[in-house]
């Protein structure tokens, strides 16, 4: 399978974290559908693209270059790949397969949220416009409300307010083109319908008092997290040849909704102050570690490398496949794509921002009050609303479910190559690691589920994936060796990589990361969401589950230290040579210059002993 056909997998995070890497889907991290949403969206909409542009060629595209040509040359899946590229640090493999597993803990929650809205949205009347539901409070105004003649759509921050209780202080004023108050009218607090209907009736968050107080499970949610899973399952269960159908609908669907629903945008009243405010960066919040942090977790989210998905999906590419010109074309494609969505969702806040006569600061606002808030807003004010809708959420449940499945194939592809009995019982492997999924994907459908669904977007592959990232620089640089890796892709693709990569990889992209990393600790805040407070308690298991991963590398390092035979000084030797000059003639067997991966795997182990095995089953 070329990675033409897996391009799907990496290229389409358009809604995913839009610009924070708070790990979440990516819907709304958007630019992570592995979501998570802006904080201080006034600084960091218009900030990002300057961070996001310079992580993306002096780190993301040269880290993406190299994962796709290891996994290409060594036709294996994360761990056992580093485990041959450098023995000593074949942790680097199972930490990113413990990140992405803790993402999918969380990832998926959100495309249940989305189909929940896709659902909703069967309905003539959209639920999230009016007042008359058992959820709505008396402050909630209907997204077309009328106020002394005047039109106005109205809504707080569209984000969430702790305990679920609107504190917001938005105001009625009169559209007189610069949103002031008319000084003849008092001002009044309202919320909008939208807002009530995605805290208050979807979540419940207003039952919770924070992440101590989850509340009751909401059973409508779990049940469409349950359907996710489901379609997971039965697309992953029998390995690439199904997911790779599936995946060309999921990949290319998304981007047919992203042209008419821009074409859309740009049609719009107001859409170009919006697109002009996107276009506008912000200088000061570059002087914020958290938005470069953002940006470079935005782009090893959007681009792959870090989470394992890369090597899986590479290990199946022919051996002499140009994967100089995958890396290219696949980069190119998903920074356009995440360009391009900027003036999707900003051609509406900009016609959002007119209707309500609101700066687009205050529109565009923190949370996944964009996707789930404002968005769907500003969907209920066009005319054939309902279709927009279905269009809208469907899209982001491919975005969505497209991800989902690169995480968890990399995952399933990792284990299936370190640990062969895995491979041979696939559909029970995946079966209970979906279910393991679903049950703590519970956790974020209860009525506080949003606080853990936070703490795990904050945590689970925040800093981690950035080490994880920066220690696989390290080891291909310093350790395995430039040189080495250049004659390698030399014989796959018959040239070698120019001076640019070459000063990419061994210098700019490690310190890069390594100066993103110590920034971004030194400015480190406890975690809080919207006047919320995390409790100690929380924020020490949010560093848990993220040192959990890291802490793969040096507890494996020892291990192997422990089982290698020698002294200390012989140990480390055979530990940072790389397998393929410890066993060369291993490694004409396993590649063997084939030109697919093979489907009957002869397996060597340390004492020369081979044993075979049919790997069609789980390939």
């Amino acid at each position: 399978m070329s990675v033409a056909t897996c391009q799907c997998h990496i290229v389409l995070t358009l809604f995913k974290r839009f610009l924070h890497q708070d790990q979440d889907l990516g819907i709304d991290r958007q630019f992570r559908l592995r979501i998570r949403y802006g904080d201080n969206t006034n600084l960091k909409f218009r900030a990002f693209l300057i961070p996001y542009g310079i992580m993306l060629f002096v780190g993301g595209i040269p880290l993406f270059y190299m994962e796709l040509a290891l996994g290409q040359f060594y036709r294996k899946g994360a761990i056992t790949s580093w485990g041959r590229i450098v023995p000593l640090f074949k942790g680097i493999g199972f930490a990113v397969v413990l990140i992405a597993f803790y993402v999918d803990f969380f990832y998926n929650v959100i495309i249940a949220w989305a189909l929940h809205f896709f659902f909703a949205s069967f309905t003539s009347q959209l639920p999230w416009t009016t007042c008359s539901n058992s959820w709505n409070t008396p402050q909630c105004a209907e997204v077309n409300h009328e106020f002394n003649g005047s039109f106005y759509i109205v809504n707080n921050r569209s984000g969430i307010s702790h305990g679920g209780i609107n504190n917001s202080d938005t105001m009625l004023s009169d559209l007189n083109g610069i949103g002031e108050l008319n000084s003849t009218q008092q001002p009044t607090n309202f919320t909008s319908a939208a807002w009530e209907y995605f805290v208050r009736g979807l979540l419940e968050l207003n039952q919770s008092k924070g992440i101590d107080d989850l509340g009751a499970i909401k059973w409508d949610i779990a049940l469409c997290l349950l359907v996710v899973y489901l379609i997971c399952y039965f697309s992953l269960w029998k390995g690439i040849s199904t997911s790779g159908k599936v995946v060309w609908f999921t990949a290319l669907f998304p981007y047919v909704v992203l042209f008419i629903l821009l074409v859309r945008g740009i049609t719009l009243p107001g859409s170009a102050e919006g697109i002009r405010y996107y276009l506008s960066p912000n200088f000061e919040a570059l002087k914020k570690a958290e938005v470069w942090v953002d940006a470079a977790t935005q782009v090893y989210f959007s681009l792959g490398p870090g989470f394992g998905v890369l090597l899986a999906f590479a290990s199946y590419n022919k051996f002499h496949n140009n994967v100089y010109k995958d890396a290219m074309l696949t980069s190119l494609i998903n920074c356009s794509t995440s360009f391009l969505a900027g003036f999707v969702i900003f051609s509406v806040l900009g016609y959002m921002a007119l209707r309500s006569g609101k700066p687009i600061d205050q529109v565009a606002t923190e949370g996944p009050g964009l996707v789930f808030v404002v968005y769907p807003e500003a969907i209920a004010t066009m005319p054939g609303s309902t279709f927009w809708s279905l269009l809208f959420f469907m899209m982001l449940m491919t975005l969505g479910l497209d991800s989902s499945f690169g995480g968890s194939e990399a995952i399933i592809t990792a284990l299936s190559d370190e640990y062969p009995i895995i491979g041979r019982h696939r559909e029970i492997f995946v079966g209970c690691l979906f279910s393991v999924y679903f049950v703590v994907g519970l956790a974020s459908c209860s009525q506080g589920g949003f606080y853990f669904f936070n703490l795990l977007d904050r945590f689970a592959a925040g800093f981690s994936i950035l080490i994880a990232v920066l220690f696989e620089s390290i080891a291909v640089s310093w350790i395995y060796g430039i040189d080495r890796f250049c004659q390698d892709i030399k014989a796959m693709t018959g040239f070698c990589p120019g001076i640019y990569w070459r000063v990419c990889w061994k210098f700019i992209a490690p310190i890069f990361l390594m100066g993103i990393i110590g920034y971004g600790l030194w400015d480190y805040k406890p975690l809080e969401y919207d006047g919320y407070i995390y409790p100690t308690w929380a924020n020490v298991l949010g560093w848990c589950i993220a040192g959990s991963s890291i802490a793969m590398i040096p507890t494996v390092a020892i291990y192997q230290i422990l089982i290698t035979p020698g002294t200390f000084c012989q140990r480390m030797k055979i530990l940072v040579t790389p397998y393929v000059v410890q066993h060369e003639s291993m490694a004409m067997v396993d590649n063997a210059m084939s030109t697919e991966r093979p489907t009957t795997l002869l397996i060597i182990d340390e004492n020369f002993k081979t044993t075979s095995t049919d790997r069609s089953t789980y390939v």
